[in-house]
């Protein structure tokens, strides 16, 4: 009974086995079955439906892209239509290493160039000739070398360097002399051959190419691997040095991106031997002025075939008058000269001059000259024009409009108050006068003959003091923050954001003593850069609108004819508006008008006809005349600035002369070097625009 129980359970247990097993075949074909259809469905959509999506991604992953040399950048125009960068075509030869190629087979291909062209090889050194010896006499170079330093080799005591520089040592004068003009010319070449990155094109002749040579290249090509030749193209300029400094640096073919600018390039997708803007200009406006590369598929042959064209940059167009800036600088040459043969100018050495549209801030010219006299009592005239922007000055007097508004606004000066101009003495220091004692005098007059007792009125009330003759002086030290803020408000001492890189914020002054605002009132405590207070002179012409002085006027795209297609164009941008009341412009611009007619400190730097108005400024100033870091002289600055008509300022000048004179020196004993510019560059301004 128990035999057939069990058997009975067999049975059953194997059936249940089988029934199961058979489910789970089914599940699995059912799943077999869906998943076939998944990937015939898939293989559907790769093969049919998605087929151009496929092979164009695949395209992209085997075709082999690579762009071309950098394209010609965009031409520069002043605003005028005149151009004033350009490129020109340069034929060059040039030598980029294959794979594989040995010194040897350099050097033999270095001889074989060397006969087709003429290089200049005037700057080949020993060193590079011996080098070269060595690398052409390998066997008896090594001969020079004892057994003894070829075992301190083996035994680590010398390294292969060291052996190396062991045989260039050994090379004789007498070894050298075998060498005749053909092997110094192939040692040149192989030098330039194997100079930079090893991946980079070599440019090895750019200058002076002749259409013989540049044929003889390119028809032996097999014979010289890696050798080939170009159309390159340069920056030209057509107005010569005019403005060129401004005007930027482009880097070269050989160069590539320079090693400070490499990280900032990089990141914007640039190549390591592209070409591109590396000051000034040139390096501001790179996003407009880079050409677009031509790219090419690397075909299976080695060949290329070309995809898309490159092209040339976009040319944009400046505000500056290239005609009034070359007669600038011409002025400015012409006076440093002047001014270095007068009486007690042995510390000038420089001037600064901008022109600008007050409203706008458009700069019409801007320039600086240095002169440098040379030891056999001749002149060189450098160009400082970076200066504008970069060196700071005393100011002077020039800030009085400034120093008045602050007055004004602050209660500390009302209109037409009348003061006694006598000198001012604090207890313990020296006297502190104006140029002469002018009596009793008004906000007007005070501008006029630019008086700095009045300021120094002005500025105890600003500061809540109270003067006594010879007595000590209190002030409350937040009247430099006032002062610094509404001047800052007019653009002395802060940045104007030119659009010109490494722009100068000048000097701010750390110590408070009560004098010292009284200093600062009249000028002669911070320093501002000369286009700062082209700013601060236009920001009162305009009635206390700090606009953004500014370089470039507009871009277009680079078509067959030019500047028809314009892509960008500026507009003036107000960067805030004094703090203030008209009446206190309106009476500033009073004073600056009388300031500029008879018996005003600033009569005859601008002719009467076209009704100017402005400021002077004579400031104490110091320099370091050996070089030592230790300031050791005291010199005179003069500044000035005027627009004009003043009733609708069209134009601003702004001249500065930095050290004209020995501090000790009279006034009416100095250069007036700063009034004859100023009465040269007004007068060509008018002639161009009337």
């Amino acid at each position: 009974m128990k035999k057939k129980i069990n058997k009975y359970r067999y049975y059953k247990e194997r059936i249940n086995i089988e029934e199961i097993i058979e489910k789970r075949y089914k599940i699995l074909v059912i799943f077999i079955i869906i998943i076939m259809v998944i990937l015939l469905l898939r293989l559907f959509q790769v093969q049919i439906l998605r087929n151009q999506y496929y092979k164009e991604n695949l395209e992209e992953l085997t075709v082999n892209i690579i762009e071309g040399d950098s394209a010609p950048r965009g031409r520069i125009y002043d605003r005028n239509g005149n151009i004033i960068v350009d490129n020109i075509s340069v034929k060059t030869i040039y030598y980029k290493k294959q794979n594989k190629v040995t010194t040897s087979e350099e050097i033999d291909m270095a001889y074989k160039v060397a006969e087709f062209i003429d290089v200049d090889y005037s700057k080949l050194k020993d060193i590079n000739l011996k080098e070269f010896w060595v690398l052409n006499n390998s066997k008896e170079a090594k001969k020079r070398i004892t057994d003894e330093e070829w075992e301190d080799l083996e035994n680590r005591k010398l390294t292969s360097d060291d052996i190396q520089d062991l045989k260039v040592e050994r090379v004789t004068d007498e070894d050298l002399s075998e060498y005749e003009e053909l092997d110094r010319e192939a040692c040149y070449i192989y030098n330039l051959m194997n100079k930079g990155y090893y991946y980079t094109e070599k440019t090895i002749k750019n200058k002076d190419v002749t259409d013989e040579e540049y044929a003889k290249i390119a028809e032996n090509i097999n014979i010289i691997p890696g050798f080939n030749v170009k159309l390159d193209w340069e920056r030209t300029y057509p107005y010569g040095s005019v403005f060129k400094t401004i005007l930027g640096s482009v880097s070269t073919s050989t160069s590539g991106i320079p090693y400070n600018l490499k990280d900032y390039y990089l990141e914007q997708g640039y190549s390591l031997t592209d070409r591109v803007g590396t000051s000034y200009i040139e390096y501001q406006y790179e996003e407009y002025l880079k050409g677009t590369k031509a790219t090419y598929q690397v075909n299976e042959d080695g060949s290329y075939t070309e995809l898309t064209k490159g092209s040339r940059g976009n040319d944009i167009v400046l505000t500056i008058d290239i005609n009034l800036q070359k007669a600038v600088e011409q002025i400015l040459e012409e006076e440093l000269i002047t001014a270095k043969n007068e009486a007690y100018t042995q510390y000038f050495d420089k001037s600064y001059v901008i022109i600008n549209d007050p409203d706008t801030g458009e700069i019409l010219a801007m320039a600086g000259k240095q002169i440098i006299t040379n030891e056999d009592g001749s002149y060189t005239i450098l160009d400082y024009t970076p200066g504008v922007i970069t060196s700071s000055v005393t100011p002077g007097s020039i800030v009085k409009g400034a120093s008045h508004i602050v007055g004004y606004n602050t209660g500390a000066l009302q209109i037409g108050e009348v003061r006694n101009d006598a000198c001012i003495k604090i207890a313990a220091t020296p006297l502190k006068c104006s140029y002469r004692e002018y009596g009793n005098i008004d906000d007007i007059a005070a501008l006029k003959y630019s008086s700095n007792t009045y300021q120094f009125l002005t500025a105890i009330n600003v500061g809540g003091g109270y003067y006594s003759y010879n007595q000590p002086l209190v002030i409350n030290e937040e009247a430099f923050d006032i002062y610094r803020n509404t001047f800052a408000e007019f653009g002395l001492g802060i940045k104007t954001e030119i659009d010109l890189p490494n722009e100068s914020l000048g000097y701010e002054g750390s110590n408070r003593l009560s004098g010292l605002l009284l200093d600062f009132s009249i000028g002669q405590y911070d320093t501002y850069t000369p286009i700062q207070i082209s700013q601060y002179m236009s920001t009162i012409a305009n009635n206390g609108s700090r606009m953004q002085p500014y370089l470039l006027k507009a871009v277009f795209d680079s078509t067959e004819e030019s500047l028809t297609e314009i892509v960008y164009e500026a507009e003036p941008k107000e960067l805030n508006k004094v703090k203030t009341e008209q009446q206190f412009i309106d009476r500033v611009k009073e004073g600056f008008k009388q300031v500029m007619n008879y018996g005003g400190t600033g009569s005859g730097y601008v002719d009467y006809s076209h009704n100017p108005a402005g400021k002077t400024g004579t400031a104490q100033s110091f320099l370091d005349t050996d070089g030592d870091g230790v300031i050791d002289t005291a010199t005179t600055t003069n500044t000035f600035s005027a627009y004009a008509p003043a009733d609708d300022p069209e134009v601003v000048f702004t001249v500065i002369s930095p050290d004209v004179a020995p501090e000790e020196v009279p006034l009416g004993n100095m250069s007036r070097v700063n009034t004859r510019i100023s009465q040269k560059v007004s007068q060509k301004y008018f002639e161009i625009y009337g």
